[in-house]
């Protein structure tokens, strides 16, 4: 969408804006109207026991309502967000959530709504931020979202989804990779699940604070690249790959000194600090390069390199650390699975270097042209 903003077809960028965010409200519906259907069985795919279906029962069924909303909202804050409207994207989901915190305790204990309450609060707090960011887009100067712009056709749609797909190979092997990691770690004990856990915490939280960063990076990329401004590109590019890198490298030098007190905090246990204490300390060696990975990633989707863009995506915590998680703990033990992010990380580097030469060199032939 920034592409065909920054290439001045406006025309375009509304039908794409139509299409995907009357496409999300649609797919959410039809989220919703499955979920209720097959509730029971998603409760026990989604981890439920026999203990917690009841209260995993009530609580999704109630926030499946909001599914439609929920999906549309999502489009919306990336759309915003997109077109450099960065404040009212921020407004409207820091206030989705901030309104959720608040309902919780006033739903669950004022109320004594229980399970529900917490349900109800999610969905709500998530229809005020939809509303909000429905606002942003009608008070500020972003595309108007309107039925008629509508453009089912193959190349609109698989515009929107290419655009999407890296971000879902992101998200969704980030969470498999968790599951894969407790599988991993459970022949070690708890401790060792539970160190795991917590290191893969951490590293997700810094590694959010960067995908934030080369979220602010994208519109910058997409503007340009679709203005045929290709230097910006590359300037705004290496801008962020520096402050990004050295941002890390301060981030990794704290962890790596203070890695036991870190683990610490989270769980005073010293079988789980001990564990976490190796497996930090090594994540923190190859942590830095995710300024390299992530900007990359970022550059490559903005620019609408589908291809390079997943493959990126799927790396680091796919491509290469699920094999990790296989393969190393029987060559090193529980060693293994403490190295396991740190080896992909340093895979993951070196075919990003590859198809960084190979975008820059498409770019660089396109602006000869």
């Amino acid at each position: 969408m920034s592409r065909r903003l920054g290439s001045k077809d406006s025309e375009t960028a509304k039908q794409l804006a139509a299409t995907g965010f009357f496409s999300a409200l649609f797919f959410g519906l039809v989220l919703m109207v499955l979920g209720l259907i097959f509730l029971k069985p998603l409760c026990f795919l989604l981890g439920s026991t026999g203990t917690t279906l009841p209260y995993t029962q009530k609580y999704l069924g109630i926030v499946l309502l909001g599914a439609p909303y929920m999906t549309a909202q999502l489009v919306l804050n990336n759309q915003i967000r997109f077109q450099g409207n960065a404040f009212y994207s921020m407004i409207g989901i820091t206030a989705g959530g901030v309104l959720n915190i608040a309902l919780d305790p006033l739903f669950i204990f004022v109320f004594h709504m229980g399970i529900a309450g917490a349900a109800f609060a999610t969905i709500l707090s998530q229809f005020v931020s939809f509303c909000m960011l429905l606002a942003g887009i009608k008070f500020s100067n972003c595309i108007p979202i309107h039925f008629r712009n509508i453009r089912l056709t193959k190349s609109r749609l698989l515009e929107i989804a290419g655009g999407g797909l890296p971000s879902l190979f992101r998200q969704g092997l980030g969470s498999i990779a968790v599951m894969t990691l407790n599988i991993a770690a459970n022949p070690y004990g708890d401790a060792a699940i539970a160190a795991m856990s917590i290191v893969s915490r951490i590293t997700m939280f810094a590694s959010s604070a960067l995908i934030g960063f080369g979220q602010g990076f994208q519109p910058v990329c997409g503007f340009n690249y679709g203005a045929k401004k290709y230097e910006r590109v590359k300037e705004a590019f290496w801008f962020c790959v520096k402050i990004s890198t050295v941002v890390l490298f301060v981030i990794s030098i704290i962890g790596a000194l203070l890695s036991g007190h870190i683990i610490g905090v989270f769980r005073n246990d010293a079988d789980v600090i001990q564990i976490g204490f190796t497996a930090l300390r090594l994540q923190c060696l190859t942590f830095t390069l995710n300024g390299w990975i992530i900007m990359n990633n970022m550059m490559m989707q903005t620019m609408g390199k589908t291809l390079y863009a997943s493959t990126l995506a799927s790396a680091r915590q796919g491509l290469f650390f699920i094999p990790a998680l296989l393969i190393l703990p029987r060559l090193f033990g529980l060693l293994g699975i403490q190295m396991a992010q740190a080896v992909a990380d340093a895979c993951t580097v070196v075919i990003t270097t590859v198809l960084n030469r190979l975008v820059m060199k498409q770019m660089q032939e396109e602006q000869s042209s």
